[in-house]
């Protein structure tokens, strides 16, 4: 790594430890995202970490982003979830699509934290098949009319602008919705089981008038996928970020733990298996550095950030 990229990392991981470790249980048993935290993250560059300077971004590399990731997710999930889809999902396809107005409206705005933005993709019904959406987009004069539902939707309640991906004439568009327009709506999903720290809402669209403005300049698969590419490798790094908190909170617990009048750190059975998680985080951070530089060097394929993610995120939970 880097001086630059190991100066964030580390600059990260001591926010974490001071401001989220302290407070993010409570949040985690109440089901609410610690608000107060938007703005800090804000003005610490967490947002738009890979977004151009020109538009209040930090214009950094994968890398540095992918290591972010990884220290806030040791914080909490949802925290990290929060960020990825802040920088992957709403700030890349504004950048990479959006009208140059557009792209000064919000990408200040989103990289400060003061608006905060969320992705409408998945369905009801429609999930790993974004082609069966139902969502739909019919062309009216001055824009667009939009119809239909996103469930699971990160930030959804708390967004200000909306990335939503509809068929129009047959073809997948992207769209941004704006909080306040009529027929808009993003009620909050309650009493999840996992990522109780994360807010998670439906989005519905009963007629809903978008300007043509606000039409993103991409057609067909290509649109979502490429946000999807970019925020699967925040998540191959940051489930690593989960894994170490899991690795040093057993540690910890093993040097305290006394049977049989000794710490069950002291004990080879107890420590193959902490050797093992150790050995599993290395390899992860390997392959997660590895697919990085494939994709700052532009020579990666889709196929390459799926399988860190998936390699990674299995590794996390058998840990």
């Amino acid at each position: 790594y880097t001086e630059e990229e190991l100066m964030v990392r580390d600059s990260v991981r001591e926010f974490v430890d001071e401001q989220i470790v302290p407070i993010i249980e409570e949040h985690y048993m109440q089901g609410t995202f610690p608000m107060e935290l938007v703005e800090k993250l804000g003005n610490m560059g967490m947002f738009g970490i890979k977004t151009s300077e020109n538009y209040g971004g930090a214009g950094a590399n994968y890398t540095t982003y992918g290591l972010a990731m990884q220290e806030l997710e040791r914080g909490d999930s949802g925290v990290r979830s929060f960020a990825s889809v802040q920088n992957s999902l709403v700030m890349f396809p504004i950048e990479a699509y959006a009208s140059e107005d557009k792209k000064q409206e919000w990408l200040p705005k989103l990289a400060s934290g003061k608006a905060i933005g969320c992705f409408g993709l998945t369905e009801p019904d429609h999930g790993s098949n974004p082609s069966g959406m139902l969502t739909n987009a019919k062309k009216i004069d001055g824009g667009y009319l939009l119809n239909g539902a996103k469930m699971w939707i990160t930030n959804g309640s708390l967004a200000d602008v909306a990335v939503v991906w509809a068929k129009l004439d047959g073809r997948i568009t992207g769209f941004l919705v704006e909080k306040g327009m009529k027929g808009f709506s993003a009620p909050e999903m309650k009493n999840k089981h996992s990522l109780r720290a994360s807010v998670t809402s439906e989005l519905i669209f009963q007629d809903v008038e978008v300007p043509e403005s606000n039409r993103l300049n991409i057609d067909g698969l290509k649109g979502p996928l490429s946000c999807l590419t970019q925020a699967r490798f925040g998540i191959a790094y940051g489930t690593i970020g989960a894994a170490m908190q899991v690795y040093e909170s057993s540690i910890n617990y093993a040097k305290s733990r006394i049977q049989f009048d000794k710490p069950i750190a002291g004990f080879q059975l107890v420590q193959d298996k902490l050797v093992h998680i150790f050995d599993e985080i290395s390899k992860a951070q390997l392959i997660a550095y590895r697919v990085g530089r494939l994709m700052e060097s532009g020579n990666f394929k889709p196929e390459h950030i799926s399988f860190a993610k998936r390699n990674n995120v299995k590794m996390a939970l058998e840990s």
